[in-house]
């Protein structure tokens, strides 16, 4: 039986019947006609396989590239795992191709493969990040074929693309970019990393939601996927992973943007926190969250204004707005601090954008200093989560972000009652509600 079907050259979506212009990605001109046709001749017989009884397979210890740049080894779990493929994205100016260029100085032998720059600009970057270039091998082509022919070739310990967009498959319809092109690529790179143990790492490029451009099934073929993305103030990189066969996903690494490249951030703990501003100004808490297994020492601040309009203004950054005015509700019910005439701004310094319940206290009495025009004790740790009824909840590995607020010079903590740590040299406040925690800092 033979069917007709339409197919978009550009990004594979597929229709019952011609038309001028693909409706998925705007492109005119690119249905094309397709027939496939339907054998209904019987499939030959299959002899079963044999299964692979995971129990007595040896042991093998875990092969990884050490980086030598310790945040990205932290993101990535000790290392890039020895034939794996991996996908690093961000916004354009970002700094992944510096990253990229910096990596490849520091193992023994890299491929870098790009359809972007020429080999003399290249090697002016590598210059002025003062990459190794003797362990460098560049090759400016983008027909994937030739590149996974050249690395089986050299047989480097990193295979580096800039960018996946920018390859195309000679196997494949389309321009390169399209999905089709993407999906061909992606997977023969694939079968490079796990055939011959190459690592391979793809730059991508983002769109404007900030995910990688191309069809989603990109990211669930490779092993990780890890983006670079600037604080909200452009003053550091903040590398993220969002997948990883091979780690946890909830390290981060910290660099800052210097004229030689990247530049690690070894101890970034108090990097969005100014102790010496919070001795003399109302309306600043402090608090600690953790990203992976990581601490953060995070400045909240909060300012109260008499409101010049009828209905009082609420404004937040780097906090859940709708958990902003859920605690202002808290604070009306069951501390008496009524801030129903009063406009309320909130503020995570540094651009950081937090989601833990745990900074709950700190924001509540953020909001109660600024209200009363009042400071709040130095060097004064606040940990919480606060309930609906202004019950102060327990706060996950406690102990962790007391010892870490002990080694940055705090001297007290206010901690839910429920979590009962004592830690030498830091004097505990343990309470029970909101009320007792306002009471105990007057």
């Amino acid at each position: 039986m033979i069917t007709t079907i339409f197919t978009c050259s550009n990004c594979g979506a597929q229709y019952p019947k011609w038309q001028g212009r693909c409706t998925e990605c705007g492109k005119w001109s690119t249905i094309i006609e397709e027939k496939n046709i339907e054998k209904k001749e019987k499939s030959p017989a299959v002899s079963p396989l044999q299964a692979i009884d995971l129990s007595r397979l040896d042991k093998k210890n875990e092969k990884r590239l050490t980086t030598n740049i310790d945040e990205l080894d932290r993101v990535l779990g000790g290392g890039i795992v020895v034939g794996s493929f991996l996908l690093l994205g961000g916004d354009p100016g970002i700094g992944k191709s510096t990253l990229a260029l910096q990596l490849s100085g520091q193992l023994k032998k890299c491929l870098y493969a790009s359809g972007e720059e020429s080999a003399e600009q290249v090697k002016m970057r590598a210059v002025r990040l003062t990459s190794d270039l003797s362990r460098l091998l560049f090759l400016p082509e983008t027909n994937v074929e030739k590149i996974i022919a050249t690395a089986e070739a050299e047989k480097p310990d990193l295979l580096i693309i800039d960018s996946i967009q920018t390859i195309y498959s000679a196997d494949s319809p389309g321009s390169a970019g399209s999905v089709s092109q993407i999906t061909a690529s992606a997977a023969k790179l694939m079968a490079l990393a796990k055939t011959k143990n190459i690592a391979v790492l793809a730059i991508g490029h983002v769109t404007k939601d900030g995910l990688v451009a191309g069809p989603k099934t990109l990211e669930h073929l490779v092993d990780t996927v890890i983006y670079l993305e600037n604080d909200a103030q452009n003053f550091y990189k903040i590398l993220r992973t969002v997948k990883n066969r091979f780690g946890s996903t909830g390290e981060i690494g910290i660099f800052e943007m210097t004229a030689s490249g990247l530049k690690e951030i070894s101890d970034p703990t108090g990097i969005f926190y100014d102790q010496n501003l919070s001795l003399t100004n109302p309306g600043i808490s402090a608090t600690m969250i953790l990203e992976g297994s990581r601490p953060f020492l995070i400045e909240v601040q909060a300012l109260a204004s008499k409101t010049s309009f009828g209905y009082p203004q609420r404004r937040s950054a780097g906090f859940d707005l709708n958990r902003l005015q859920m605690l202002l509700a808290v604070l009306a019910k069951h501390s008496k601090i009524n801030t129903g005439n009063h406009d309320i701004y909130l503020n995570i310094a540094g651009g950081l954008k937090i989601k833990e319940t745990s900074a709950d206290l700190a924001v509540c009495l953020a909001v109660a200093s600024a209200y009363a025009e009042k400071t709040l004790p130095e060097k004064t740790l606040l940990l919480g989560e606060v309930g609906l009824s202004g019950e102060i909840r327990s706060v996950p590995q406690l102990e962790r972000r007391l010892k870490e607020a002990k080694r940055l010079g705090f001297v007290s903590a206010v901690i839910p009652a429920t979590n009962k740590i004592n830690i030498t040299g830091l004097k505990i406040l343990a309470v029970k509600n909101i009320g007792e925690a306002i009471s105990a800092l007057k």
